[in-house]
């Protein structure tokens, strides 16, 4: 647990300068409709301009606020601004595992996909590491089975769904759309359409039409941005400043029209929204920027990954860096306002309750944090007793937060004292998605030797999906 008072920074706010080269040969380039602004232009259905982005963000209830401004959209951490914040949502004084089955059998660290439920609550869609996505009931029943081209390394990004379709991106660096009644693949966007994608790590974000996706590259490490038709899969928009291999899903903030996302380079890049006219890059790492690794002939060091998803609230950004800190910026012009230390690096993804006005985060050295919103003064910190990598949520009352030591633990809000915990077999590292009394999430498989390069790594057990329900 760590005793240090947030600091504060402001940021300058400059534009760091576009790559100026084109990756490997044999990959065609993107570079031509990099950072220029997107071609189209949106409008309120009937051919007029659409109304600003402050008036089509207006939310009637902090649930609104929290969630997507169109009811049939679901998506990863709830919303646009990805708060993981579920005001309507009680979670139990005990709770006991329902059903559960097996869903991810390798070993990859990265986080898990979290179960997305489907706007009118009638299926939750699971996608797993090995390249199968789950159509399931809340009782548990399968309603259907499809299997992707993404049998290496799966799944971990999680679907957005709109209406009748999931959307979700793979490590084979595919796009794909789902028929969520049915199971039957609607279309499929290839890593060859993409310049040569090394894969899809991160959960889409949907908006009047447009997904907008963060893609992986392997040579140079680096990354992209990538805006697509929803109906067609057909890509519309590409920008590829962005060093490393980025992991977090891209938050849209509409009342200060941005959308944002972090990267394995530690920096944060942000662009203006809708125009997607680029505004500026943020920097962890200290002064000088992280004095790890050299990645990319140098134009980037190791040592601040960001892998965690920014959470929007009020005009400003929070989330967390391998530098060990945690971070509130201005999403207008990227100033950082505070910043606060952890003993350990912050790979968990976020959850805000903006009533409140409190950030909750997770860290490797094992305790889960309760920040004040404003001044990034510690509330409380509570000892989970292993890393948290996944995805924080935060109900009425309640945190929710998987660990490495295998339980899934319910926290007070307030106090951060424990509620309860539940044992699994894996380290819990998707977000927990409270639904209709019912609380979802995965685990990573059991391995053995995983760590060591000498002996064979073998899968002991399958990670499971689990559904907990009230025990009262």
């Amino acid at each position: 647990m760590s005793d240090r008072s947030p600091t504060s920074r402001t940021g300058d706010g400059t534009e760091r300068s576009r790559r100026q080269f084109i990756r490997a040969a044999g990959v065609a380039s993107a570079a031509g409709l990099a950072g220029c602004a997107t071609p189209w232009t949106s409008t309120d259905g009937d051919g007029s301009p659409s109304t600003s982005m402050s008036d089509r963000d207006a939310a009637d209830t902090v649930s609104a606020y929290a969630s997507h401004p169109d009811d049939d959209v679901r998506m990863f951490q709830r919303g646009l601004r990805r708060l993981g914040y579920y005001p309507d949502e009680v979670v139990p004084d005990e709770v006991s595992v329902n059903w559960s089955f097996p869903i991810n059998n390798v070993g990859h660290t990265a986080a898990k996909s979290s179960p997305v439920p489907t706007p009118d609550g009638d299926t939750m869609v699971m996608a797993g590491d090995t390249g199968w996505v789950h159509g399931v009931e809340p009782s548990g029943e399968p309603q259907w089975l499809t299997e992707t081209g993404a049998t290496k390394l799966g799944f971990h990004g999680s679907p957005a769904i709109v209406d009748g379709t999931a959307y979700i991106g793979g490590y084979d660096g595919d796009l794909y759309a789902i028929d969520v009644e049915t199971g039957e693949l609607v279309w499929r966007t290839r890593s060859s359409e993409l310049d040569g994608t090394l894969a899809i790590g991160s959960s889409p974000a949907y908006y009047e039409g447009t997904l907008y996706v963060i893609v992986e590259y392997g040579s140079p490490s680096s990354g992209a941005l990538w805006t697509f038709d929803a109906e067609t899969g057909e890509p519309t928009w590409s920008d590829d400043r962005i060093w490393g291999q980025s992991h977090p899903s891209p938050t849209i903030d509409l009342e200060t029209g941005r959308i944002c996302a972090g990267s394995n380079d530690g920096a944060v890049y942000c662009w203006e929204f809708p125009s997607l006219e680029f505004a500026w890059k943020f920097q962890t790492g200290g002064e000088d920027g992280p004095d790890g690794e050299s990645k990319a002939d140098g134009e980037f060091n190791l040592g601040a990954e960001i892998k965690g998803t920014i959470a929007a609230h009020d005009g400003y950004g929070y989330f967390g860096s391998w530098d060990e800190h945690f971070y509130c910026l201005d999403l207008e012009d990227g100033t950082e306002q505070w910043s606060f230390e952890t003993d350990g690096r912050i790979m968990a993804n976020p959850a805000l309750d903006p009533e409140a006005d409190v950030v909750y985060t997770g860290s490797n050295d094992g305790y889960v944090y309760a920040l004040d919103c404003d001044t990034g003064e510690e509330l409380w910190a509570t000892d989970v007793n292993g890393s948290i990598i996944g995805a924080l949520t935060v109900t009425a009352g309640s945190v929710l937060v998987g660990s490495y030591d295998s339980y899934l633990y319910a926290l007070d809000a307030e106090t951060g004292t424990r509620r309860w915990r539940v044992e699994n077999r894996g380290h819990v590292t998707s977000a927990p998605v409270p639904h209709d009394g019912r609380i979802y999430y995965a685990e990573r498989g059991v391995f053995s030797n995983y760590w060591d390069d000498e002996e064979e790594t073998i899968l002991e057990e399958p990670g499971h999906a689990y559904c907990l329900v009230s025990d009262e």
